[in-house]
């Protein structure tokens, strides 16, 4: 019983002469499976329908290709009663027979179950490469999130030890301030408030109320000194936040506040605007107080992309 050659096998399976051909000269005619290997990976090649020409010498179904001048490229055909290198039929050999056609069915049968196993084994490995990038892609996202989440804690912790400093300062320019006030009352009342010694032993009678000195009303008010702003932010979307600082927090204290509140795209860059007067806040601005740049005791800020 003489066996079909790697080229009648394929063509036998469905597929067409010239994809049957380049993959028996790509695989150099090593068998049935190699050339089964590789119609399945370059099925999907854009010049995998292009007219096969082999080159001089290679062997095709088990005969030697050869292209001469005039001729037209050609491939033994089996059917022709040539020769075959890998089992095609050759008359001239009484050994080699045709199959019958039932032997050639079950041939067919045979190598179509071994494309069916190998486009299975295809599938399952493509799944599990899929499944493969699909948990290095979690685990990636997922350090990226890590990175992003230490990042904001960083600087909320920053804001956070900056704060605290600044209310440290806040608390000790007060005291310095009322120690002052205190001392200034004291020495008002040393100055024009002390009774003379003398009068209060000759006289029998109360004491007459002293006439307030015009210059014992203490010194003229002062203006007032805010330690907090109230700011309202327009954000891109046009809703607004609002939210209580601390006069002496520098503005970057709002941007943050932004950024952890709003609802601004993520890895949007911004900055912050005046409207009235119109006034563009800078790098350098942001690490001044809000009271340096005038937004004590209130103001309004627009959040603008950069």
């Amino acid at each position: 019983m003489a066996e079909l050659t790697t080229l009648e096998s394929l063509m036998e399976m469905g597929f067409d002469r010239n994809r049957a051909e380049k993959a028996v000269a790509s695989t150099g005619n090593q068998g049935i499976e190699q050339a089964m290997d590789w119609l399945m990976v370059h099925e999907n090649d854009p010049d995998i329908d292009e007219p096969f020409v082999p080159p001089v010498g290679n062997v095709v179904g088990g005969a030697a290709v050869t292209q001469s001048p005039t001729d037209e490229p050609s491939i033994a055909d089996p059917a022709e009663g040539t020769a075959g290198g890998d089992g095609s039929i050759d008359v001239d050999d009484p050994s080699k027979v045709p199959l019958s056609e039932e032997e050639r069915l079950e041939q067919v049968r045979r190598l179509e179950e071994l494309m069916r196993l190998k486009q299975a084994e295809r599938r399952e490995r493509e799944r599990a490469e899929e499944l493969e990038r699909e948990k290095q892609r979690r685990k990636d996202g997922q350090e990226l999130q890590h990175i992003r989440q230490k990042l904001q804690d960083d600087d909320m912790k920053k804001l956070s030890d900056q704060r605290m400093k600044e209310k440290m300062e806040d608390k000790m320019a007060r005291q310095r301030v009322k120690d002052k006030i205190a001392r200034d009352r004291e020495e008002r009342a040393q100055k024009f408030g002390v009774v003379s010694p003398a009068s209060t032993a000759t006289s029998s009678q109360p004491a007459q109320p002293t006439p307030p000195s015009p210059t014992s009303h203490g010194p003229p008010p002062t203006k007032k000194e805010y330690d907090e702003s109230r700011i309202q932010i327009r954000l891109l979307d046009g809703s607004t936040l609002t939210a209580v600082f601390k006069a002496q927090e520098p503005l970057a204290a709002v941007r943050v506040y932004v950024q952890v509140n709003g609802n601004t795209p993520e890895g949007q860059d911004f900055t912050l605007l005046s409207p009235y007067p119109r006034n563009e806040y800078t790098e350098l601005d942001m690490e001044k107080p809000l009271k340096e740049l005038g937004l004590v005791p209130s103001a309004v800020l627009v959040v603008i992309k950069k």
